[in-house]
C-alpha cells in the first residue's frame, strides 16, 4: 500500500479530530473573549461603585457654600484645615488623586481647581498638585458632557475609564460627584481618581486559565473523538471501501456488510452495497450469458448471410462465354440477412430467366421465406411454362403453407435471346424499367397481380415485348425509390430515372454502380431502412458471334 494510500485512509479520522480540535480551539477563544468582556464589565462596575462611595464620603469633608470664599482667599483656615482631610482621606483609600474643581457653565469647556490632594506612591505616578485657583482646559468632550450632566442634577455621579494611557500615567478611573451648598444647587465637582492595575492584574491570570482549560479540554476531546470515531465510524467506512475496492477488482459477492454499524446511515450504506453487489454479480452473469449468446446469434447471422448471399448469383460477369447479353444485379440488406432477392439463370442455350422479389418484413424470417420462394420459383421455370403459369403454382404451394402469413412481390421474365421476346409476369413488384436503344430509360407500367402468398385463389397474367439490340431491361425492389434521408425525404422515382438517365450508355454495372452512388448521396448518414435491391440486362442480340 502507497503512502499516499495510508494518508487518504487516515484523512476520514484525521480531519473530524482537527476539525473538534479547531471548534474546541474556537470554542475556547469565543469563551475567553465572553468571559473577559464580562470579567471587565464587572470589575469596572465594582470599581465605578467603589469609588463612587469614596468620593462621596470626601464630599463630606467639604463645605460647599465656602468655595466662592476660597478661591477669594477667606476663610484660609478652613481652606487649609479641609485640604489637610483630603490629603489623609486620600492616602487612607490608596488613591492617586482627590481634587474639587469647578467647572465654566457657560460651554464647560474649562475650570478652576480649588483642592487637590495627590498620592503619587499608590502606582508610582508623577502628578503635581494643583494650587488653589489653577485653571485648565476641559480634557475632552467626554468629560464636558458628564460635568454637565452633573451640573444639571441628570446624574447622580460618572465614571471615566482610561486603561490605555501613556506619558507615565497608568491605567485608572475617575469618578466625579457633585458637590452642592446648603441650597442643594451643585457649585462643584470632586473627582477621586483610582488607579485599576488590579484589572490588569487579575485579567492575565483568568486568560491564562481559559487557555489551559481550553487546551487540556481540546486534547481530552480529541482522544475521545478519535477512538469514538474510529470505532464507530472510519472503521465502519473503512471495510465498505475496502470492500467496494475488492468487488470492483474481482466482481464477486463477499461477505455481508451489514451490521457492521449501528447509526442508520452506515447501516443504509453497507446494506446498498451488499444490494449493489448480488444485483451487479446477476447483471454481470445475465450479461456474460447475453454476450455470449449475442455472439452465437451474430456468427450465426453472419453465416446466413453468406448462405443467403450464395444462393443468388454473385460472381460477375457472369456469363462471360455469352456474348449476345450483358446482367448485373445486386442486392444489399438492411440487416444482416434480408427479404429481398434476385435471381437469373439459363433455363436452356436460348433462354434466361431474370427474377426480382420482395419479402414482407425484414430479418431472418423474411430470409427464410425468400430462400423458400426463390428456390420454388427456379426449380418450377427449370420445369417449363410461362411466367405466369409459374407464378400460379409458386402461389399456391406459398399459400397451402403460409401460416406465418407472409407475402413476397416478384417480377419474372423470361427472355428469348434469339428473337429478344420477352415474356413477363408481375405479382405486385414495382413497375420495370426500359430503355430502348438510342432512348432513354422509361418506367413500362405493366399490368400487375396480386402478391405471392396473399390468395391461394389469385391467378397471373403473361405480358409480352420485344427487344431490340441495345435495349436494356432495369428491375428494383421498392428499396431504390423509398430510400430516406434524415429528414424522411424520399428519393423516388423522379431521382431513380435521372440516375439511370445519367449513365443510360453505361453497361448494367455502371447503371448500378452510378443508382446506388446516387442513392447514398441522397441518404447520407441516415440508417438504410429497407433492403436495396437492383437488376439490370442488356441485350444485344445475335449479331454478335458467341464465343
Amino acid at each position: 500500500m502507497t503512502k499516499e494510500k495510508k494518508k487518504l485512509r487516515a484523512g476520514v479520522a484525521v480531519n473530524i479530530i482537527g476539525a473538534i480540535v479547531i471548534l474546541f480551539a474556537v470554542f475556547g477563544v469565543v469563551v475567553g473573549f465572553i468571559g473577559y468582556v464580562s470579567f471587565t464589565t464587572a470589575f469596572k462596575e465594582e470599581y465605578s461603585v467603589s469609588t463612587y462611595h469614596m468620593a462621596d464620603t470626601a464630599t463630606t469633608l467639604i463645605n460647599g457654600d465656602h468655595l466662592e470664599a476660597y478661591l477669594a482667599g477667606d476663610e484660609a483656615e478652613e481652606y487649609q484645615r479641609t485640604q489637610n482631610y483630603l490629603d489623609i482621606y486620600c492616602k487612607k483609600i490608596s488613591v492617586s488623586l482627590i481634587y474639587l474643581i469647578q467647572v465654566d457653565r457657560s460651554d464647560y469647556g474649562r475650570f478652576v481647581s480649588i483642592f487637590n490632594s495627590v498620592d503619587n506612591s499608590v502606582d508610582d505616578s508623577s502628578y503635581t498638585p494643583w494650587e488653589l485657583g489653577h485653571k485648565r482646559d476641559t480634557t475632552n468632550d467626554e468629560y464636558r458632557q458628564k460635568y454637565e450632566s452633573l451640573y444639571s442634577g441628570e446624574s447622580a455621579y460618572e465614571t471615566v475609564y482610561r486603561t490605555k494611557v501613556s506619558d507615565g500615567v497608568h491605567p485608572h478611573v475617575t469618578t466625579m460627584v457633585p458637590v452642592k451648598n446648603s441650597s442643594d444647587e451643585v457649585v462643584g465637582i470632586l473627582c477621586v481618581q483610582r488607579p485599576i492595575r488590579e484589572i490588569h492584574d487579575a485579567q492575565r491570570p483568568y486568560l491564562r486559565r481559559v487557555a489551559i482549560s481550553t487546551i487540556l479540554l481540546a486534547v481530552v476531546a480529541s482522544v475521545f473523538a478519535a477512538l469514538f470515531i474510529r470505532r464507530q465510524f472510519v472503521k465502519p467506512i473503512r471495510k465498505v471501501a475496502n470492500e467496494t475496492a475488492r468487488f470492483a477488482k474481482e466482481n464477486t459477492k463477499g461477505e455481508p456488510l451489514s451490521g457492521i454499524s449501528r447509526y442508520r446511515e452506515l447501516a443504509a450504506l453497507a446494506e446498498s452495497i451488499d444490494t449493489m453487489e448480488t444485483d451487479m454479480v446477476s447483471y454481470i452473469d445475465n450479461l456474460t450469458d447475453i454476450t455470449a449468446e449475442k455472439e452465437r446469434i451474430g456468427a450465426e447471422l453472419s453465416l446466413a448471410n453468406e448462405i443467403q448471399m450464395n444462393s443468388i448469383p454473385n460472381d460477375f460477369p457472369a456469363f462471360p462465354e455469352r456474348k449476345d447479353f450483358d446482367i448485373f444485379a445486386s442486392m444489399d440488406p438492411a440487416k444482416e440477412v434480408g427479404g429481398d432477392f434476385y435471381n437469373f439463370f439459363m433455363i436452356d442455350d436460348d433462354r434466361i430467366a431474370l427474377v426480382i422479389g420482395d419479402v414482407s418484413g425484414k430479418g431472418v424470417p423474411a430470409a427464410l421465406f425468400m430462400m423458400v420462394t426463390n428456390i420454388l420459383i427456379t426449380d418450377r421455370t427449370l420445369m417449363g411454362g410461362t411466367p405466369a403459369e409459374i407464378l400460379n403454382f409458386v402461389n399456391a404451394n406459398i399459400c397451402a403453407h403460409n401460416k406465418a402469413e407472409m407475402f413476397v412481390t416478384v417480377w419474372l421474365g423470361i427472355l428469348e435471346l434469339s428473337t429478344g421476346k420477352l415474356t413477363a409476369a408481375n405479382a405486385g413488384h414495382e413497375y420495370p424499367v426500359i430503355k430502348r436503344a438510342g432512348g432513354s430509360f422509361e418506367i413500362l407500367r405493366d399490368k400487375h397481380g396480386f402478391v405471392v402468398g396473399g390468395l391461394a385463389e389469385s391467378t397471373y397474367k403473361d405480358y409480352e415485348l420485344t427487344l431490340a439490340p441495345g435495349d436494356k431491361i432495369f428491375v428494383y425492389t421498392d428499396g431504390v425509390p423509398e430510400a430516406t434521408d434524415a429528414n424522411e425525404g424520399l428519393f423516388g422515382q423522379e431521382r431513380m430515372l435521372a440516375a439511370l438517365n445519367g449513365v443510360a450508355d453505361g453497361t448494367p454495372e455502371e447503371i448500378l454502380k452510378t443508382v446506388r452512388r446516387e442513392v447514398d448521396s441522397f441518404v447520407k448518414d441516415a440508417e438504410q431502412f429497407d433492403d436495396l435491391t437492383m437488376l439490370c440486362i442488356e441485350y444485344k442480340g445475335q449479331g454478335e458471334e458467341r464465343s
